[in-house]
């Protein structure tokens, strides 16, 4: 066992829970690179759930709800703070706990603040060039030193976590019968969602040819809850409504590393099915597939088409949301039944 040196590093991860996923790489490369070096993770809650009980780092500090976690970050004594998270008032914390070395990419207004500021990748009319998080995230572990040649994606999980999933889910234990997670919503904001009425109506052609378990996988929030309310509604058979037996973020691991199908709004789930190599189809429509590709072979990407796409915006400006009605049913079930054919005679 190798023996932890007093020069820690902290690192501070970005707050999405599909960003945090995606900066897993980068975290790897950065236990690899210093392999005798304490490590911390500055997170919130939710992103230390969705890493834990297992990753890459020694110790934790969570982001409260209010202010910044500046005293607990002195009280760690790292000589080093990898700021993954774009935000001024990360670079503010560190500087202010007296950090010695802050790297972090020159933006928002942090510069000054940053005693080695990476500079962004641009176009050469100034915008952000749009190249997958995942290599914008190694990007920072790179300029430490550490090799960035793995870009895979990976999540633990907690043995427990099926226990209690099965006690709130008993409807998934149907031999034979392949389990589907719809994933409906989307932290992003509404104009990332496929029509609820659509979502309904695959959902019921998944049971009808495929004898699938549906289970609908929404944020505890009242938007989300409203979104899987109406997919329950427009359904003709019966669905698995994750909003009427809220998971832990563990169980959320536990329910998509047994499903054998995740369709998905371009969200945070959809990051976590393929961490934990499910096969997905991915519903694009507002953003640009660019800034989150991970190069993962058994994921279908549906791209709607619209004069507007991408607008990168979270509430669709158009009097219609022309990107996501332009995804059929029929394309998506298409792609499900490629998938779920797979195993059958």
């Amino acid at each position: 066992m190798s023996r932890r040196t007093s020069e820690g590093i902290l690192v501070w991860l970005p707050s999405p829970m599909g960003d945090a996923v995606l900066a897993i790489p980068a975290l790897r490369a950065l236990r690899q690179g210093y392999p005798d070096r304490p490590i911390t993770f500055v997170a919130t809650p939710m992103v230390r759930d969705l890493l834990s009980p297992e990753c890459f780092n020694d110790a934790w500090i969570d982001v409260p709800g209010r202010g910044l976690p500046v005293a607990a970050i002195r009280r760690a004594g790292c000589d080093r703070a990898v700021l993954l998270k774009n935000s001024f008032g990360c670079a503010l914390a560190v500087f202010t706990a007296g950090v010695p070395q802050r790297v972090g990419y020159a933006r928002d207004a942090r510069r000054l603040l940053l005693t080695e500021a990476v500079p962004v990748p641009r176009e050469a009319d100034g915008r952000y060039r749009r190249e997958p998080m995942i290599d914008y995230y190694l990007r920072l572990a790179r300029r430490l030193g550490c090799r960035t040649d793995d870009r895979r994606l990976e999540l633990p999980l907690d043995p427990a976590a099926d226990l209690t999933l099965a006690g709130k889910l008993p409807a998934l234990a149907r031999p034979g019968c392949p389990v589907v997670v719809l994933v409906c919503g989307g932290a992003f904001g509404p104009s990332k969602c496929w029509p609820a009425d659509r979502f309904a109506r695959l959902a019921d052609r998944l049971a009808e040819g495929y004898r699938a378990t549906v289970v609908l996988l929404v944020a505890p929030n009242d938007a989300e809850r409203a979104i899987a309310e109406r997919i329950v509604h427009h359904a003709r058979h019966p669905l698995i409504n994750v909003a009427d037996s809220p998971l832990s973020i563990a169980e959320v691991k536990a329910l998509i590393a047994q499903t054998d199908l995740v369709i998905a709004n371009d969200t945070g789930p959809r990051h976590i099915a393929i961490a934990l190599q499910r096969p997905v189809i991915t519903l694009f429509g507002p953003n640009d597939p660019a800034w989150t590709q991970t190069g993962y072979a058994d994921e279908v990407q549906i791209v709607g088409q619209a004069p507007c796409v991408p607008c990168e915006k979270p509430r669709c400006r158009q009097e219609r949301h022309m990107c996501m009605e332009s995804i059929a049913v029929d394309t998506v079930f298409a792609a499900a039944a490629t998938i779920l054919g797979r195993d059958r005679p």
